[in-house]
């Protein structure tokens, strides 16, 4: 499974930004997909996770009531729509995906490349 993360930019505080992945070589609804976020000097973080159907969600406490995760099984892409975006988001965000649920885990079958998020404050 390949994973082609989009959608960074440069964005001012409180703005918002969607991200989006698209993953093609596999059967897409087979995994469960989520974004993990690196900031610079920091480690990798977990941002949000959608299983299968989108019957279950998980986001950080830090990014609860502000990103929202979804997916498109026809499209095989999942997105990331970030609102109120705050200087602390900036980071490479990556979205990942595994066979397995819940989010987040130790590991993940696969990842995408990462797209940078900078919000100037």
């Amino acid at each position: 499974v390949q994973l082609q993360a989009s959608g960074g930019g440069l964005v001012q505080a409180g703005g918002s930004l969607r991200l989006s992945c698209a993953a093609s070589g596999g059967t897409f609804s087979s995994y469960c997909m989520g974004w993990l976020c690196q900031a610079p000097g920091k480690e990798r973080e977990f941002v949000a996770g959608i299983s299968w159907s989108s019957g279950s969600i998980q986001y950080a406490d830090s990014v609860k009531g502000r990103f929202t995760i979804s997916r498109d099984n026809a499209k095989n892409t999942v997105y990331l729509q970030m609102n109120s975006l705050k200087a602390e988001d900036t980071a490479v965000y990556y979205c990942v995906a595994d066979r397995h649920y819940p989010f987040p885990r130790m590991s993940y079958d696969y990842w995408g490349q990462g797209t940078l998020v900078t919000v100037s404050s």
